[in-house]
């Protein structure tokens, strides 16, 4: 027995799986498992072999596909496995409780994730259309003048929690500004996606966010702009409402929730792990050794892509029954023993985006933005080190995510870089330091006679933000490109994406037999299509002016605590957005 899972009081002696549901299956879901994941799918694995009894949550029986080769014939395997959760027996036979706290994250959408055959390519192909159409180039720039925006708010008091202060709001942040939400939507959309993964009133979050999307889509229909939402609702498929604000809920929560996952659990080898902590501190950067890494050991999404067996079939050894819900553990089958590949920078066979037909296709993106993230704040504060030690970190509980509950560290103060014209009064760091970085020296507060919006005018002779460097010289046009791009055919030169590196046999890569089809995993970080066409500029989304002045008039509505600083951080990145593609 695994030492991490103790009796509890209400154990039997001897039990063989001390932590186990009411019926018997291990419990992935609470504080217990997430102190140490790993012990458990050596316990599980050993007990069972790689296919195992779970409880996704109370009274919530699955079975957890902890073997490598096993996953891949689910993943792969439409024929015998479905995605639609219309085929839950416990479900359709009313053995589900209808206050269960998982059920936001398990019942129908009608969205890529939970469709197949026709329905999943018609729906596929609007998602696709609508990512192909963003720039990544001028994603990166924007993804730096963010990263640059919060470090301004935390480098000059020499102490801050990654969680609270960096990695939870800058996908927030891309987010609201590829789908056009304004600051307040997304505010509400974080929350809840959070809630939604932590079980923590998921029921109330999930109803949050259908109304959040209904919002939005009402104002893209009667303001349309340059951004993913207004193309969906444009696109040749003529998606429903109810398919529009499902498909949203998934994409977005897709953006946020795993992104932050993705960003603290390479932090945490950057930090921690004596390979990359020397290499940091000796000015060697291996983000892309690290971000590989975390995919392997420490993947965002930890257990999901939720199947069910179309008939009775056997999985490993293991019968399995038709309509009982088949878990892919992803952090599992990358660590299983009879795998016979080496797990290192590069290898891109590990399962992290999924594999088969429902594969993430926007996960160059996503490691483009944690990737961006990562080097942002390690060259504001190369000198960065933990606040505690490793084991007094702690993980969010939850069945599905790898999620950091906070990172401490420390660092010499720094001076603010004014990249981005700051709004007065925009500190968003945690309440005990709120105090020291709202001061003037430490978010760069407006002096008397700042302009009437309080946002600082741009001024690159007198320091003032200047466009981001995002690429290496030559690789960025004078006039910055536009967040989007358009050209007869978006798609027709499009190479393929997820490429392995050089060296890395493309046949060792599940992705390259599924990059032809393929679809976001609900919470698979998601964003732009990292590869595209040539682009032709355009201007930016429309999103960013409209944002702001739904801001001013939503000052006065009662506000959620830090609401009226993330506000103001999100009027200075449009403000800043604006002015630079000016």
């Amino acid at each position: 027995m695994s030492p991490t899972h103790e009796p509890g009081p209400d154990t039997p002696a001897g039990c063989p799986v001390a932590h186990s549901g009411p019926d018997g299956g291990l419990a992935i879901f609470d504080a217990v498992f997430a102190d140490n994941p790993a012990a458990a799918y050596r316990e599980l694995r050993a007990q069972h072999g790689p296919v195992a009894p779970v409880q996704l949550a109370p009274g919530i029986d699955a079975m957890l596909v902890l073997g490598y080769d096993e996953a891949l014939k689910v993943l792969r395997g439409p024929e015998d496995y479905s995605k639609d959760p219309r085929r839950w027996r416990a479900l359709a036979e009313g053995r589900v409780p209808r206050d269960s706290p998982i059920l936001p994250m398990m019942i129908r959408r009608p969205v890529c994730q939970h469709t197949d055959g026709e329905e999943h390519a018609r729906l596929r192909r609007a998602v696709e259309d609508s990512f192909d159409r963003v720039d990544p180039i001028t994603l990166r720039a924007f993804v730096e003048g963010a990263a640059d925006a919060l470090v301004d708010r935390f480098c000059a008091v020499g102490e801050a929690d990654l969680v609270a202060d960096y990695a939870k709001i800058l996908p927030l942040l891309t987010m609201n500004h590829l789908f056009g939400c304004s600051e307040e939507l997304g505010e509400r959309i974080m929350g809840d996606v959070a809630a939604m993964f932590e079980l923590v009133d998921a029921e109330k979050a999930s109803a949050d966010m259908a109304m959040c999307f209904v919002e939005l889509l009402a104002l893209k229909r009667e303001r349309p702009g340059l951004d993913v939402t207004s193309w969906l609702l444009a696109h040749e498929a003529g998606l429903t409402d109810e398919e529009l604000a499902d498909q949203l809920m998934v994409l977005i929560g897709a953006g946020v929730e795993p992104e932050q996952n993705l960003i603290l659990n390479a932090l945490r080898l950057l930090l921690f792990d004596k390979r990359f902590a020397d290499d940091l501190a000796a000015g060697t950067l291996q983000i892309d050794a690290a971000l590989d890494e975390a995919l392997w050991y420490e993947p965002p999404l930890a257990n999901f892509s939720i199947y069910f067996p179309v008939r009775d079939v056997e999985l490993g050894g293991v019968a399995l029954r038709e309509g009982d819900p088949v878990v892919i553990s992803y952090a599992a089958a990358n660590t299983d023993p009879s795998l016979k590949m080496q797990r290192t920078s590069g290898s891109r066979a590990h399962l992290s985006w999924s594999a088969g037909p429902h594969t993430c296709p926007t996960k160059d993106t996503a490691r483009l933005i944690a990737t961006v993230a990562i080097e942002k704040l390690i060259d504001r504060l190369p000198d960065m080190e933990p606040a505690v030690g490793e084991d007094e970190l702690r993980w969010r509980p939850g069945p599905f995510h790898r999620a950091l509950a906070a990172l401490p560290v420390r660092f010499p103060a720094a001076e603010p870089v004014a990249r981005v014209p700051v709004a007065e009064g925009t500190g968003i760091a945690s309440a005990p330091r709120k105090a020291a970085v709202d001061s003037p020296a430490a978010v760069g507060a407006e002096p008397a006679g700042a302009e009437p919006d309080g946002v600082r005018p741009v001024d690159p002779e007198a320091g003032g933000p200047k466009p981001v460097e995002s690429e290496p010289a030559g690789s960025e046009p004078t006039d910055p490109q536009p967040v989007v791009a358009e050209s007869a055919d978006p798609r027709a030169t499009e190479p393929e994406s997820g490429n392995p590196a050089p060296g890395n046999p493309e046949a060792a890569d599940p992705e390259a037999a599924d990059r032809a089809s393929s679809d976001p995993e609900p919470g698979t970080p998601a964003d732009a299509a990292a590869e595209t066409p040539t682009k032709t500029p355009t201007e930016a989304p429309a999103a960013a002016s409209e944002t702001a002045s739904e801001a001013e008039a939503e000052s006065d509505a009662p506000q959620a605590p830090g609401a009226n600083a993330r506000r103001g951080l999100w009027r200075s990145l449009a403000s800043w957005w604006n002015n630079r593609k000016a």
